[in-house]
């Protein structure tokens, strides 16, 4: 989503992509120039090879970018090698994540940039690849077989591009009942359950250790927004302001309720524990809160959302102390967001921002998660990132990792070129 609203510097608009081939002369020689980055990633040439030839089918004009195919239509591909290479050999990927972002950075690296957190889901039909199980599947709206990625997405007001990537494997993975197709996959002996958020935390670490992409803001939806581990990591980065979604039954106090120390007997031992004073009102949700504001406190600001166009929604915001155990937990900004219609659809987001963050801000930062949408979209449909057929995962990870470099590689051609667009970016094989 891009907000209509340009009153100040950081409220950037962040671009569309669009790139056509007859704006790119000789592509293919640019791709190699784009690999030349990545040949110290790979111990042989045979390697670096089909790294190029992989890729180079991912940009075709193939009704299925899975290896198969790919291996047929590119010169000197075979089906045999490429799947070795995709799914068992050795590559430096940490070398490759470091140098990715490295370009990122080059290309769309801003002061102003924000990470956004999210997962899409690849439906499967059977139950070998590794972490498939039937769970929501976002991509589809419901419940179904499928593999779940974690993402992290950079954007900014020059572009955005995946950066991250984590597969989610279900806690029954780890069971003794699934360790026969743990070793079938290949899942390496130090991976152990983690949730979403426990993963989306490792990367947010990693990202701000590393410094390799100046970042100023961190988006994510209500899954991540509800998890202390996520929200510690976030919060314990100096300078960075989060917008998370939250459900509209979590609980919070307009203003800083009263609370008292109770003294109370324990084992024999005098104890104390703090509780609501008797003067003070339980919490409400977010839900009974909004339902209470006047129509005088809510703007109406135009948003942009992906290829749908300009959407109106109305917005307000409250400072909001959340309810945790029945006690005050922490100040937040809640900013609330609501359709414009006779029987509105309402939208709950919280931010650590600071108390003098106007509206707009707000508004403009709801608007950024649209990036991620894009890159799940744009990779899926023209560089067959959900049409990958291997089980295992290396092999996962390795699809799609050269998916999100593809992506960047498109981006980079674009900015290159100076920003030059029209409607479709396939290159034939």
């Amino acid at each position: 989503m891009l907000p209509d609203i340009r009153q100040t510097d950081y409220l950037y608009a962040v671009p569309k992509f669009e790139l056509d081939r007859s704006d790119v002369s000789a592509l293919l020689v640019e791709l190699k120039g784009f690999h030349e980055n990545f040949t110290d990633c790979f111990r042989r040439s045979e390697l670096r090879d089909n790294f190029f030839r992989y890729m180079a089918g991912q940009f075709s004009q193939l009704e299925r970018k899975s290896i198969e195919p790919i291996a047929f239509a590119i010169e000197g591909g075979r089906v045999r090698a490429m799947q070795r290479f995709v799914s068992d050999a050795t590559w430096d990927d940490e070398r490759i994540i470091d140098k990715y972002r490295s370009l990122v950075n080059d290309d769309i690296g801003h002061p102003d940039g924000a990470l956004i957190f999210d997962e899409s889901g690849f439906v499967k039909k059977g139950g070998d690849s590794i972490g498939v199980a039937r769970q929501y599947c976002g991509t589809i709206g419901k419940v179904d077989n499928c593999q779940v990625g974690v993402f992290a997405a950079y954007t900014s007001a020059h572009g955005y591009a995946l950066i991250d990537k984590r597969l989610y494997i279900p806690e029954q993975w780890f069971s003794e009942d699934y360790s026969e197709k743990r070793e079938k996959c290949k899942l390496p002996a130090e991976i152990k359950f983690q949730t979403k958020p426990q993963l989306a935390a490792e990367m947010l670490k990693d990202l701000a250790e590393k410094q390799q992409i100046p970042f100023r803001y961190v988006l994510a939806d209500s899954v991540y927004t509800t998890s202390p581990e996520f929200i510690e990591a976030v919060e314990s980065l100096v300078g960075v302001t989060y917008l998370g979604q939250a459900p509209e039954n979590t609980t919070c106090w307009p203003k800083q309720p009263d609370v008292v120390e109770k003294k109370y007997k324990y084992r024999g031992q005098t104890q104390t524990k703090k509780i609501l004073s008797d003067n003070a009102k339980e919490p409400m949700t977010f839900k009974a809160l909004a339902n209470r504001i006047n129509d005088f406190f809510w703007y109406r600001r135009k948003v942009s959302e992906g290829t749908k166009g300009p959407i109106e929604y109305e917005f307000t915001k409250r400072r909001v102390v959340l309810a945790h155990q029945g006690l005050p937990l922490k100040t937040v900004w809640l900013l609330i967001r609501r359709t414009i219609e006779n029987e509105p659809q309402y939208s709950y987001f919280i931010s650590n921002a600071p108390i003098s963050t106007r509206l707009e801000k707000f508004v403009w930062l709801s608007g950024l998660r649209w990036s991620i949408e894009q890159c799940f979209e744009e990779t899926k449909t023209e560089l067959g990132m959900d049409q990958y057929e291997v089980r295992k995962f290396l092999g996962w990870n390795h699809h799609v990792l050269t998916c999100m470099l593809a992506h960047y590689f498109l981006w980079h051609l674009k900015i290159r070129l100076g920003g030059k667009s029209t409607s479709h970016y396939s290159i034939a094989a």
